[in-house]
């Protein structure tokens, strides 16, 4: 295996005590839909639905089309996603790589209107502009097969930020406690009683997943499904 980055080993260490540490609780009642998510997590101050975040936005607003943590990415409305869906970036791994936090994406426990902590999307686009990415799903354990377009970024103002640390604690109290952590990236198909290193390899063979699939997007061949 080829050497990887301090960094990123430090995280995989990080993401195996997580995964081995025990279930905090039950999943909290509450449907989330993202745009309500979004709006408490960033304390970016739009309503309606998903897709109409982005015209919103501008001029009130700063947008753009790289990610920056806090920031909201607004995906475009599909023919199976037809109010869009909107996503608050929790940290910038990568160019091509990011973590969000958002709600109503995966099924989690057969149900939807779930949160999910710290899950993996990448930009899939030719140019670099996370116009097209790919977004972890939690039935596959890995990233979706499919691509979804996207408008951009909407970024925190200096008001957003305060509200954002209230809001986001106030989602996290009451319907976050089995939120997926970044642990849940790296942890597909852990077998009982593996141990550290074994969990650590297996982080790594996600990586190189999601490496060959950045390389794929960078020669041109996003693979929509």
């Amino acid at each position: 295996m080829a050497k990887r980055p301090r960094a990123l080993w430090g995280s995989l260490a990080v993401a195996a005590a997580l995964i081995l540490a025990p279930a905090t609780g039950a999943a909290a009642d509450t449907y989330w839909q993202c745009a309500t998510f979004a709006r408490l997590a960033s304390g970016i101050q739009i309503f309606g639905d998903a897709y109409t975040w982005w015209k919103q936005a501008i001029g009130r607003y700063q947008t753009g089309f790289q990610p920056k943590a806090g920031a909201v990415l607004c995906f475009k409305p599909t023919e199976r996603m037809k109010l869009g869906h909107v996503a608050v970036v929790s940290q910038v791994l990568t160019d091509r790589v990011i973590q969000i936090t958002h709600a109503n994406w995966s099924p989690i426990e057969g149900s939807r209107g779930k949160i999910e902590k710290d899950v993996t999307l990448i930009d899939v686009s030719q140019t670099g502009d996370w116009s097209l990415v790919k977004v972890w799903y939690d039935p596959n354990r890995d990233l979706g097969g499919s691509t979804y377009p996207t408008y951009g970024f909407i970024y925190q103002d200096a008001q957003a930020r305060v509200m954002a640390s209230s809001g986001f604690a106030k989602a996290e109290n009451t319907a976050i406690a089995m939120a997926q952590s970044a642990a849940s990236q790296v942890a597909a198909a852990v077998r009982p009683g593996g141990g550290a290193l074994h969990i650590l390899n297996q982080a790594a063979d996600s990586t190189d997943r999601i490496a060959a699939l950045i390389a794929q997007a960078a020669r041109g061949d996003s693979g929509g499904n």
